[in-house]
């Protein structure tokens, strides 16, 4: 049983009544004194509050997704999980990718990739950086149909925040679900999107960073992950051919990434990202003792001392229920030309998928549309 594993949920919470009827029951015969007894009570209550713990725990963790292994928890595996069901063997791609799957989409008439689109898991690995990583490629429905044979489509980079699950992305954002019902709606033009977490070398937060001395993750995204997907799909490789989109931290990283490499992305979408970089135990040392590598990852300085990029970005936030919300009016009013900005905010919502859920369909669509074929 995985760590996201119903069985092994149901498993603990039934563990967990156990031991409190058996706390109810055999109480009064541990009552007495003696080392056994004492022993026998200290047994019952402290198997009784673990298993609520791990109750506790293991269903904040299957709601929130953050952990979706126990390789995953404590590190000793980069793959975040399998999604089962896969349609077709491992292939070798071109540069950098292999194929290791494909599955429908998950909505009706989803089993034909000329209606619904397809998901493909892929393996993907810079050549410079020697950073490996899976990844979801959604590819929507007209991508397999005659007419749109010899056409190239805009691509997006969907990212989770930390330390995040991609297929979180597919089960509780929905993305490909969205996608290609809005595609089917006419709200939102074809597009690829290539679904991942952005913690590339766990369990470090890189923060998307070219760590001094260390993983070069900026270089991975803005170069050799945009490479690698055009050599193996019909995307174009440049800027206006590509986005990039995410929640919490990888909410940051998109506009951090566009604002800072305009010649890779030109269009970027925030939800509940922040702006400038964490630090803390989970990132350790990112920028060796520079200053100026400090600044030049703080949105708001480069706002101020550097000259506008010319990218398009969307950032959202809430009036009640997000910590950053004031600090996402300060970023929008700082924004000037030829940078353009556009918003969505809520009256109330939390740092979580319910409130991203709601922003996810009207910020797909608006991203779309701001990326060219």
């Amino acid at each position: 049983m995985g760590l996201t594993s119903k069985k092994l949920l149901v498993l603990v919470i039934v563990l967990a009544v156990a031991f409190f009827v058996a706390t109810i029951w055999l109480w009064p015969r541990l009552s007495r004194q003696g080392v056994k007894p004492i022993a026998g009570r200290v047994g019952l209550l402290f198997g009784g509050q673990l298993a609520i713990l791990a109750a506790l725990g293991l269903s904040i963790n299957s709601y929130f997704g953050f952990y979706s292994s126990f390789a995953d928890l404590f590190g000793t595996n980069q793959d975040p999980g399998q999604v089962v069901d896969y349609t077709a063997g491992a292939t070798n791609g071109k540069d950098g990718l292999e194929h290791l799957g494909s599955q429908g989409v998950g909505v009706p008439g989803g089993g034909s990739p000329e209606k619904a689109g397809r998901i493909d898991k892929v393996q993907i690995k810079g050549a410079k950086t020697g950073i490996t990583t899976p990844a979801y490629v959604y590819l929507p429905p007209q991508y397999f149909q005659k007419g749109f044979s010899k056409q190239n489509f805009p691509a997006s980079v969907i990212l989770t925040g930390y330390p995040g699950t991609a297929e979180s992305l597919i089960t509780r954002m929905k993305y490909p679900q969205t996608a290609t019902e809005h595609i089917q709606q006419g709200k939102m033009q074809p597009m690829i999107m290539v679904m991942m977490r952005p913690t590339v070398v766990p369990p470090r937060d890189t923060e998307c960073m070219d760590v001094p001395g260390g993983p070069q993750v900026e270089t991975f995204f803005t170069k050799e992950l945009r490479q690698v997907i055009s050599a193996n799909y019909r995307v174009g490789n440049a800027p206006q051919n590509w986005g990039v989109m995410g929640d919490s931290t990888g909410g940051y990283c998109a506009l951090k990434m566009s604002m800072r490499h305009p010649d890779a992305f030109s269009a970027a979408v925030s939800l509940s990202g922040y702006y400038n970089t964490h630090n803390d135990p989970t990132t350790g040392d990112l920028f060796g003792g520079s200053k100026q590598l400090q600044n030049e990852n703080d949105m708001m300085w480069l706002l101020k001392n550097k000259p506008a990029p010319k990218v398009w970005a969307l950032v959202t936030s809430s009036k009640q229920g997000e910590w950053d919300y004031s600090r996402t009016v300060a970023f929008m009013k700082a924004v000037k030309p030829p940078m353009q900005i556009a918003s969505i905010i809520l009256p109330s919502g939390g740092h979580n998928f319910t409130t991203w859920n709601r922003e996810v369909p009207s910020a797909l669509d608006a991203l779309s549309q701001h990326l060219t074929q």
